[in-house]
């Protein structure tokens, strides 16, 4: 990673989300343009465009089959794609507010959405809702499935996170110990751990049987916007101010530290191969590493 990244103009506006499919070959990317593109892996070439949203779409996520896109946006609606076709299936509101956040769960079979004003909603691939959740009073940036799909995590603006028992939908737990705001969850190690991450730019690693904090990180950069792991869960990577970190998980140390060549990251994240790491910036490009 010591080379300079391929770099390439992906949208009319900032590049929020960003994942490879299954398979390694091709990359999704979404923007503030409204749009979503797919670019063929290693050429990154322009494929295909997915229009339908009619603001910026904030977050993507593909099921594990590789077969339905989901994408949530500022205009207030979730949309399930089929894909790579990119034909429309099905589109979802609850709220009429920005959706932050999407995610599919482990089997594919249902999808959480996060929103401002605090509400999460389960989905399932027929775009019926299965539950919907007043997570929060204030708005939700991220969602997280277990992976037995018995437990849903939330959180956003505020210090709290919040655990909901599935397909219920009643709280169940609640993590403290970040201030102002946690932007991101992610369940680790076959669910035996949780990571979050704060505002104030420290990740806590939880355990899940006791959800005692297990260890803090505290990263000493401002402007962290994204994080995402490796797919064998040994690195994870944080996009700060013009800086990518990389974080070994056995150790928690910085392994490496990337000038990524942009003010601000945004999405991120490795092919299921290995053999890249894809990041969005606000400077409408999107820059790939050869690992």
């Amino acid at each position: 990673m010591n080379t300079p990244p391929i770099t390439f103009e992906a949208h009319g506006n900032y590049v929020i989300g960003i994942q490879f499919t299954p398979d390694s070959q091709t990359l999704i990317s979404s923007g503030m343009d409204n749009l979503i593109k797919l670019w063929s892996v290693p050429d990154w070439q322009h494929v295909t465009t997915f229009k339908g949203h009619a603001h910026s779409v904030n977050d993507l996520s593909l099921s594990p089959d590789g077969k339905t896109l989901a994408s949530s946006s500022t205009d207030q609606t979730v949309k399930l794609w089929s894909f790579p076709e990119g034909q429309l299936l099905h589109t979802m509101q609850d709220l009429k507010k920005t959706v932050s956040t999407v995610t599919f769960s482990n089997d594919g079979q249902w999808i959480a959405s996060g929103s401002y004003g605090g509400r999460a909603v389960v989905w399932n691939l027929s775009g019926e809702m299965v539950v919907g959740i007043r997570a929060s009073k204030k708005n939700l940036s991220s969602v997280a499935f277990s992976p037995d799909k018995n437990i849903l995590a939330t959180s956003g603006l505020g210090d709290e996170i919040k655990l909901w028992s599935l397909p219920e939908g009643e709280q169940i737990g609640e993590l403290s110990g970040h201030q102002t705001a946690v932007w991101g969850l992610r369940f680790i190690k076959g669910g035996d751990q949780f990571i979050s991450f704060g505002y104030e730019q420290t990740i806590k690693l939880w355990d899940t049987q006791s959800w005692e904090v297990i260890y803090t990180i505290d990263t000493k950069e401002y402007g962290i916007r994204a994080i995402n792991f490796s797919p064998d869960e040994k690195l994870l990577v944080t996009g700060a101010e013009s800086k990518l970190q990389l974080w070994s998980t056995d150790s928690w140390k910085v392994e490496r530290e990337i000038d990524a060549g942009a003010k601000a990251l945004y999405g991120m994240d490795f092919s299921p191969d290995g053999k890249w790491l894809a990041v969005g910036a606000a400077d409408k490009k999107v820059r790939v590493w050869e690992l």
